[in-house]
């Protein structure tokens, strides 16, 4: 069988151009969070960032073997970070590039003693891994508060 490659620049455009059927065709072949715009929209679990980054979660989890939870937990959190950032990578030589991740607070009103608690930005002082920086304020809060979880395996011991 002959295979067929398309772009995904050219796949979102005929999709845009296209009437309902031809919608749904497309999101059949190529999956309905191809064709939505915010990443926030597409990105609300472990799997959507793992599908996102076209990783199998056996194969994932196989990588991990031999690792501690926390070392685990932050290899998950450099895939949520690179994948809410759509590929934008920080310019470390630009200091007027706002740089932000999100913010814990342990003892939170969550009970849990670890809850999201906001976000700040990144100046010339270092207080997180350059890896694990957000592109805006509203990506390092929705990461906050999307995978407080993993961020509590990563930031916990």
């Amino acid at each position: 069988m002959e295979t067929l490659k398309i772009s995904k620049d050219a796949a979102i455009t005929a999709h845009k151009k296209a009437k309902n059927s031809g919608k749904r065709l497309l999101e059949d072949l190529f999956g309905e969070n191809t064709f939505i715009n915010n990443i926030k929209d597409r990105i609300r679990s472990w799997e959507d960032v793992l599908e996102y980054h076209s990783k199998d979660p056996k194969t994932f989890i196989d990588g991990c073997l031999g690792l501690s939870d926390d070392e685990m937990a932050y290899r998950k959190v450099k895939l949520i970070a690179a994948a809410l950032n759509e590929g934008w990578q920080p310019d470390w030589t630009d200091s007027s590039q706002y740089k932000y991740y999100p913010w814990f607070d342990m003892g939170g009103s969550s009970g849990s003693g670890f809850a999201y608690d906001g976000y700040d930005d990144w100046n010339s002082d270092s207080d997180c891994g350059s890896r694990l920086c957000y592109k805006s304020r509203e990506l390092a809060e929705y990461a906050g508060k999307q995978f407080t979880d993993i961020y509590k395996e990563f930031l916990t011991l």
